[in-house]
């Protein structure tokens, strides 16, 4: 089923976060179903302090999440680890925090894990932040001047692997006749951390340059191929600091780095949040997903959609439909009511920048958290 959404971008504000010391989940009382939004039945507020840990993409609207939250809830103290997705993963399976943030799905395996961790049942996934993720790049007399670069995804791939390596060289300068571009030599920076972030940038090379794209699809980067950097943060940081770099990050993050556009069809399609959220409406859910409660899109790559920016995260909150302690639960269904409503997805909007969830989506995700159970 085509799924249909309405986006406008926003211009991204500060979210202001409140960080709690790593403790134990605190006394709570029954859960404020909704944490802000006017729409939802009120009762008493959270509180006690709570973790999550995850996705690094997600932080900006993480941030702006748990002021706006705690403006209902003041007695819940809420900290988030931008660990990457991998790590944020790895640390719920252990039942050491009430939710994580993943920019990818939960493998079969991680699904099975968690059967050890929840009540019952295993831990589900729903979308929570849809971003764009760019590819940066940081070159003197072009990203300086404001301009962007245009590349197909056969090319951005031969970048990324190390088959392209000087900013003048032919592929690049023939789809750029109009930029003069130096002799200077590309250096790729990735994420060495393990990120959903990665699997999201390379699993567009598979779908949609398969023959220069030689690599199995992982949240670990492949090869050899320039330096690593931690974080979102990292990434953008490290390709700030020198002139010749690329890289790939969170949309909300690029700041004033030059950004490429990105080959679909026979245009050269810039990056906004409007035009991401046109590949999401050209995607469908993915039915190889099992489990209960589980809401996991298949991004379409090769989309020729009119406008559309093809190189897209969904990033998702992890939890699950029973707690052993149960306060876990009462916040974890609070919490996740919240960022998925319309008054959360607005904040994020505001903060970072992203694409509010598609309406089509919003009756399933709600359904996977109220499923959760509190008693």
């Amino acid at each position: 089923m085509r799924k249909n959404i309405l986006v406008r971008s926003i211009a991204a504000l500060s979210g202001i976060v409140m960080l709690a010391g790593l403790a134990a989940c605190g006394d709570n009382t029954a859960g404020n179903s909704n944490g802000g939004s006017s729409s939802a039945t009120k009762s008493e507020p959270i509180s006690g302090d709570f973790q999550g840990a995850g996705a690094s993409s997600q932080q900006a609207a993480v941030e702006a999440w748990i002021a706006g939250y705690q403006g209902n809830n003041p007695d819940a103290k809420i900290a988030y680890n931008p660990s990457g997705s991998g790590a944020g993963v790895s640390t719920f399976l252990t039942g050491a925090t009430a939710w994580a943030g993943s920019d990818k799905a939960l493998s079969e395996d991680e699904v099975k894990q968690s059967e050890a961790v929840c009540a019952s049942g295993a831990a589900f996934d729903v979308p929570v932040y849809i971003s764009p993720i760019a590819v940066v790049f940081n070159l003197k007399g072009v990203s300086d001047a404001g301009k962007h670069i245009n590349l197909d995804a056969a090319t951005i791939a031969k970048i990324f692997d190390g088959k392209i390596t000087k900013w003048n060289d032919s592929a690049i300068a023939d789809q750029n006749k109009d930029l003069k571009l130096p002799d200077t030599a590309i250096t790729v920076v990735h994420r060495s951390d393990k990120s959903g972030t990665t699997q999201n940038f390379v699993s567009y090379f598979k779908d949609a340059a398969p023959d220069a794209w030689p690599y199995d699809l992982s949240e670990n980067w492949p090869n050899e191929v320039g330096q690593g950097a931690k974080g979102t943060s990292g990434v953008i940081s490290t390709v700030q600091q020198a002139d010749g770099t690329i890289g790939y990050a969170d949309f909300s993050q690029v700041g004033k780095l030059g950004t490429v556009a990105v080959k679909v069809g026979d245009s050269y399609n810039e990056i906004s949040a409007e035009a991401g959220s046109k590949v999401i409406e050209d995607s469908d859910l993915d039915s190889s997903a099992t489990g209960e409660n589980r809401v996991v899109v298949k991004i379409n790559h090769e989309t020729t959609a009119k406008g559309a920016y093809p190189i897209v995260l969904v990033s998702y909150a992890i939890a699950c439909p029973a707690y052993k302690d149960a306060k876990q639960g009462e916040f974890a269904k609070s919490w996740l009511t919240y960022i998925t409503s319309s008054d959360g997805q607005k904040v994020a909007q505001d903060a970072a920048g992203s694409a509010p969830l598609p309406s089509n989506l919003t009756d399933k995700i709600t359904k996977s958290i109220e499923a959760i159970k509190t008693k």
